[in-house]
């Protein structure tokens, strides 16, 4: 926002969750400031005490899906996508039936619920902005089928299918990989999105998501990157520089929707998009995270699918924690104009 020639900071909502975001100017950064400030660079080669690197096979439990060379026996080398069984699970299946216990003030439901670890790639250094199209579309149809064979279980609510890149961002382990957490709650986060997803669709009479596909599409500022069946831009309210939101142009509430052609494009936005973080912005610490309809399927009029790229580029600190507001040095819109000129297509 311009006034008498000075650039004033901005405060912006979230029409998703009604969030406020601040765009900082007095502490603007051009995205460029990243390149010269940030250096998180740092190939490792395959370790011996590693549980997913391979060879290392029996250092995990028994994998529930595997991509492998045909004949290679089970939990042996030969694979190109792992699935384990977290050693350390958050839940567990092993725990009874999810059951309530209250009190007028506290209330406790024991901890059932399924954690894997979905080994990218047998490749100890190897990022998702570097693989091949194969081995990404291998990723995220392993995905694909442990959300679907999970889902089987009535118990289950929601499944959370998250990446931690690098250890600011999370991850133990340096390994490529993903996690899926299958509980039998739904997270608050999804609750407030689909209460204003109802509330949206009730006034409109459409998808308040798809109303923002259709206003990026429109506008252009903040779009990254687009093929045939997805978007990737940058939000309107970004609360951290170059968050990066992924959505199938084609409403869809679940994950799980996905044909071997969204798969495909899928892949190849993702490879595009976290390509360029990588080459542009010194590879930063990363969160992806999945977005999805719960799986009874409550919101599929109004609630759409997406995938939320997190990057660790600003701290977060005491008035984030005190405020849930957000606050970001550098405007979407020159965070999407820096990464669409950057070379990679």
């Amino acid at each position: 926002m311009k006034k008498g020639g000075l650039i004033l900071p901005e405060l912006r909502k979230n029409p998703i969750t009604l969030n406020w975001v601040i765009i900082s100017t007095e502490r603007s950064k051009r995205p460029s400031d990243f390149i010269k400030s940030q250096d998180h660079k740092e190939k490792v080669s395959r370790s011996e005490s590693c549980p997913f690197c391979y060879g290392n096979e029996d250092k995990t439990p028994p994998e529930v899906l595997v991509y492998r060379e045909e004949n290679s026996p089970p939990n042996s080398k030969g694979w190109s996508v792992r699935v384990v069984p977290n050693k350390f699970p958050a839940l567990s299946q092993s725990e009874s039936s999810p059951e309530r216990n209250h009190t007028p003030l506290f209330e406790t439901l024991s901890g059932y619920g399924v954690h894997e670890v979905i080994v990218e790639s047998p490749d100890h250094s190897a990022t998702l902005g570097e693989y091949s199209q194969e081995q990404t579309d291998k990723v995220m149809s392993a995905l694909l089928e442990r959300y679907r064979d999970i889902r089987k279980d009535s118990q289950i609510r929601y499944i959370q299918i998250f990446k931690n890149s690098r250890a600011v961002a999370g991850a133990s382990l340096s390994h490529p990989h993903f996690q899926l957490i299958a509980m039998p709650l739904i997270p608050s986060i999804v609750d407030k999105e689909l209460l204003q997803g109802r509330n949206y669709y009730v006034e409109h009479n459409s998808c308040i998501f798809c109303s923002i596909i259709e206003e990026e599409i429109k506008t252009g500022t903040r779009i990254i990157a687009e093929n045939n069946r997805f978007i990737a831009f940058c939000p309107h309210a970004s609360r951290f520089p170059f968050e990066t939101w992924f959505f199938p142009k084609e409403h869809r509430p679940n994950f799980d929707s996905m044909d071997e052609e969204d798969v495909s494009d899928l892949s190849t936005i993702l490879r595009s998009v976290i390509g360029k973080f990588e080459e542009n912005l010194n590879s930063p610490p990363y969160n992806l995270i999945l977005h999805t309809a719960p799986l009874d399927l409550e919101g599929k009029e109004y609630y759409h699918w997406h995938l939320e790229l997190l990057p660790r580029l600003t701290i977060v600190a005491g008035f984030e924690w005190g405020t849930n507001f957000y606050i970001n040095p550098t405007p979407p819109e020159s965070a999407a104009q820096f990464l669409r000129a950057s070379s990679l297509l």
